[in-house]
């Protein structure tokens, strides 16, 4: 479990195990202390959210969204609790039995009584992380295509930094499918695909200011038009994260 709290922010976040670690990034919960004024900017991740959002006044909303391909505003919400469960994109197929693609770049709200929850969920986190869990499993109601796995398994593992045609041969799908998969489920390409999560995964050696690509770029001036096309700035501005303005990188562990 990760747990941080940073200028009256507060952040717990829990990865599945069992039959949900390949279909769930991590369940997660934010907590707004004070009456925030400035949104901050969320970068591409990859991933599919469900997001519960309680406010101060008594309020409730409840959200999805789907992959994201550059940076989004969020905006203010002070005094808040938000609980969100991050998905990855295999869960479209397999937990939400629909397709993302018109969810690109987009969100949607939902009714507010969405697989059973409330406002009162929020409380405590343990008690979100244990019913979005029962939740989601009674969602999943046929077995995964093993070759699926692989694939997500693959891009994961190489943090993107790999090839469509290596993922291909060692998934033993092909590219064209490949391909068709992701455009059908989430409205991008896998290539695209395999730079976000690249870029995701390059945000650590940012915050520690390591400057120098290390994911297979193909030279310096690559990496910084990559870093400015997912995340809007240069990767010195990120690196600096004024006011806490890129909340994932704020809530990330030093070191």
């Amino acid at each position: 479990m990760i747990h941080s709290t940073k200028n009256h922010l507060e952040y717990t976040s829990l990865k599945p195990d069992g039959v949900l670690k390949d279909l769930v990034e991590s369940i997660w919960m934010m907590k707004y202390h004070t009456d925030e004024t400035e949104g901050s900017i969320i970068v591409p991740d990859g991933k599919i959210d469900v997001a519960f959002l309680a406010m101060e006044d008594g309020s409730f909303e409840i959200f999805i969204s789907g992959i994201f391909t550059g940076p989004v505003i969020k905006p203010p919400f002070p005094k808040s609790t938000m609980g969100v469960m991050s998905f990855h994109p295999i869960a479209a197929e397999y937990i939400f039995q629909r397709s993302f693609a018109d969810l690109k770049n987009n969100r949607q709200k939902l009714s507010g009584d969405y697989w059973g929850f409330r406002a009162e969920d929020l409380s405590d986190f343990k008690h979100f992380y244990k019913k979005a869990c029962d939740r989601i499993e009674l969602q999943l109601t046929k077995e995964v295509d093993p070759r699926k796995l692989k694939l997500f398994e693959l891009i994961y593992s190489s943090k993107g930094a790999t090839t469509v045609k290596e993922l291909s041969e060692q998934a033993g799908w092909s590219s064209r499918q490949i391909n068709r998969y992701f455009n059908h489920r989430l409205g991008v390409s896998l290539k695209s695909y395999l730079n976000m999560i690249r870029f995701s995964n390059s945000m650590k050696q940012l915050k520690n200011g390591n400057f120098y690509p290390e994911l297979n770029y193909g030279d310096q001036s690559h990496f910084i038009r990559e870093v400015k096309k997912f995340s809007g700035v240069k990767p010195t501005f990120l690196n600096k994260n004024e006011n806490d303005r890129f909340i994932q990188l704020s809530m990330m562990p030093e070191g």
